[in-house]
């Protein structure tokens, strides 16, 4: 699982609030907000107040599953409980995808982040100095990095926050040179239709992480506290996400966005201010790394937790050398090898195609948690009337993949994924039966 720093003793909700805000603003935001922004123009505001509107039913379906039944496999666990073994299994694969997929898109931006410095660099050669580095880390240990999640949750606030108060000055005309436009509440909406559909793929990507948010609710000193936890998180996270891209739209035209570079830095560019657009790259290279250092992380150990408990070969969880799983850390080795290879051979849309497919794994995971909250704890009308408008909002998304030539790769990888798992599920469920 990816990791956010555990509390050394239990804490209060508005902590967790503050946290969760910290570990979930990553690079799917800083870099994927000029895919969306591209896609949709200025109504992409609209697809980042909705999908907050969808990730806070989701997150309170967990957090209520997380107070009444705490499990260690959290997610898994439910989706087992309610629908039996195959969902488990399933479950805990797709998971394992989106992570791993998730990780490819994290090496990705970090690489067109690096490339702000050193344009002339291969993006590949880039991104597989950002993985050395990383299997580094996770071969020497990832609590020290645990530990400075903290602190870089903090860094990743401040630089929204010192991006919005220099995009303000410029705003009030306190800064030389740009050209702020009016967002009014007519081209808002003008600038919508099949563009604004694509862009809540990646609007719900920015969420990414509230299913970790869950598993951090057993550190509640009162679970119970989870869901008014989560809702404070969320309204604070998709203020900011709304905010700062109101002001990145201020400064400047969706046009002049491009996936190649953050939209943040882009906006900064223009002033006179030539340090502020190093220090901001400098500030999400390192934010970036310690997520990405945390995926990787993450497909390690959830490859051993499936093999602790039947749902992969048993070898994952053998542990070598320094209390390393051996198997597990070369499988991750492989998918980290593959991601430089794919951006090697792809180099001009290796990003939009490794979040499209990160974030339609990601929702599939979301769509599990909907449903096993349903099967488990939803009685009354209400919750099964939230369940259906997530669900509706997240098949929206899914959907508009398809109606843009850059995503829609993403969504028949994705696809392939779930095939594949599906496939490897009926054959477990048949072995199984036999014995």
């Amino acid at each position: 699982m990816r990791k956010c720093p555990k509390p050394k003793s239990k804490i209060e909700w508005w902590q967790m609030s503050f946290i969760g805000v910290g570990c979930i603003i990553g690079t799917g935001y800083f870099l994927g907000a000029g895919i969306a922004i591209q896609k949709a123009g200025t109504s992409v505001l609209i697809a980042y107040l909705i999908a907050g509107l969808g990730t806070w039913i989701v997150f309170e379906c967990l957090a209520k599953l997380t107070a009444r039944h705490p499990e260690k496999g959290s997610f898994r666990t439910y989706a087992k409980q309610a629908y039996g073994n195959w969902a488990g299994f399933s479950n805990g694969w797709v998971y394992w995808s989106s992570e791993m997929l998730i990780m490819g898109s994290q090496l990705t931006a970090l690489a067109i982040f690096a490339q702000f410095w050193f344009p002339r660099v291969p993006l590949w050669m880039l991104a597989a100095v950002f993985a050395v580095l990383g299997l580094l880390v996770i071969l020497m240990g990832v609590e020290k990095v645990e530990q400075m999640e903290s602190v870089f949750g903090l860094m990743k606030v401040a630089a929204i926050v010192m991006f919005i108060l220099i995009a303000l000055a410029a705003a009030l005309g306190w800064l030389g040179g740009g050209d702020v436009r009016q967002t009014t509440l007519q081209n808002l909406f003008s600038s919508g239709g099949f563009g604004l559909w694509v862009a809540f793929l990646y609007a719900f990507y920015a969420f990414g992480g509230i299913e970790v948010m869950g598993l951090m609710a057993q550190e509640l000193k009162d679970p119970e506290d989870a869901p008014k936890s989560g809702k404070i998180m969320l309204l604070l996270l998709t203020a900011i996400y709304v905010l700062s891209i109101y002001f990145v739209l201020k400064l400047v035209q969706p046009n002049e966005i491009n996936a190649d570079e953050s939209p943040f830095v882009t906006a900064l560019k223009q002033y006179d201010l030539p340090w502020v657009p190093h220090l901001f790259n400098s500030v999400l290279i390192i934010a970036g790394f310690s997520t990405m250092v945390a995926s990787l992380y993450a497909v390690t150990s959830m490859l051993v937790t499936l093999a602790e408990e039947g749902d992969a070969p048993k070898r994952f969880a053998v542990q070598g050398k320094w209390r390393l799983p051996t198997a597990a850390f070369g499988l991750t080795t492989a998918v980290v090898t593959v991601s430089i290879i794919i951006a090697l051979l792809l180099p001009g849309k290796i990003f939009e195609y490794l979040t499209t497919a990160a974030g339609l794994m990601l929702l599939y995971n979301w769509i599990f948690i909907l449903f096993s909250y349903k099967k488990l704890i939803a009685k009354s009308s209400v919750d099964r009337i939230k369940i259906m408008v997530a669900f509706c909002l997240i098949l929206l998304a899914v959907s508009g993949t398809l109606f843009d030539s850059l995503s829609r790769p993403g969504f028949f990888v994705s696809l392939g994924f779930l095939v594949f798992i599906a496939l490897a599920t009926i054959i477990k469920q048949r072995k199984t039966s036999t014995h």
